[in-house]
């Protein structure tokens, strides 16, 4: 057998030393079920007391979508829900997808696909892109595979790291370059927060401002994001802490 050695942090339950624990390549014979257990990396976490449990909690994209349309509906247009927080417990991929009129899956996942910085066709964009859709703020393609490999390179290397930071403004330029008149610059989602808790893999989300009829697009990109990342370090995906400054019900609201 070959293995792998993995340098992992402490938990609650752990002794006050690192531990060092391995990842076993199964025989070529083994079944499925052993393949998997074996593949996946038994990781030990800081002690954390995450204060994300008084926040309201939803068991998928879905539910928490239904509420951000709910409390901004009433006002509508200019009205402003500000300092929005929940918790996605289920953040995979398939329980992320969740399709609206204005966004059926063929167009989520060109806009995942997109963000990503995957390859799509041009038959794609010309089927999927509209301005409805979100433009310049929403696309957050350039130098996203750099960002993803150097959290991926953070946390296994160091998996107590408080480092594994997506950012997503500012990617040809300085933030000293700021304009409030550049939609390109920005951007809706300003940073994605990765880290390792529970033995899994966990993200906060900051978002400068969301309208509810457009998160479905931003949460299936993170979710694919997230469930990526977590492949690759070989864990197992968390919950999702998705926090708001500025939340409206869509885009007829000034200078989203």
């Amino acid at each position: 057998k070959k293995t792998n050695h993995f340098l992992l942090a402490l938990s609650p339950s752990s002794s006050s030393s690192l531990h060092h624990h391995t990842r076993t390549h199964t025989h070529p014979m083994a079944s499925k079920e052993e393949e998997d257990d074996n593949n996946k990396t038994k990781i030990q976490c800081a002690p954390s007391n995450n204060l994300n449990v008084g926040f309201p909690h939803f068991p998928t994209a879905k539910e928490m979508y239904t509420h951000l349309r709910s409390i901004t509906k009433p006002g509508g247009g200019e009205f402003v829900v500000r300092n929005f927080v929940g918790v996605i417990e289920d953040i995979s991929p398939d329980a992320s997808l969740v399709e609206t009129e204005l966004f059926p899956r063929g167009a989520l996942e060109y806009y995942t696909k997109k963000n990503m910085g995957w390859d799509y066709s041009q038959e794609e964009a010309d089927m999927w892109q509209l301005a409805e859709r979100g433009g310049a703020q929403g696309d957050y393609r350039e130098g996203m595979q750099k960002k993803i490999a150097n959290v991926i390179d953070c946390l296994k290397t160091e998996p107590l790291s408080k480092r594994a930071v997506i950012p997503i403004p500012f990617n040809s330029e300085g933030s000293q370059e700021v304009d409030w008149k550049d939609q390109g610059q920005n951007k809706c989602c300003r940073e994605l927060h990765l880290y390792l808790e529970d033995g899994k893999l966990k993200c906060t989300g900051i978002v400068r401002m969301q309208n509810a009829n457009i998160y479905v697009k931003n949460i299936h990109f993170f979710a694919t994001l997230l469930d990526y990342v977590a492949k690759e370090l070989g864990v197992e995906l968390g919950e999702y802490t998705h926090w708001i400054t500025n939340l409206c019900h869509d885009r007829t609201a000034t200078s989203c």
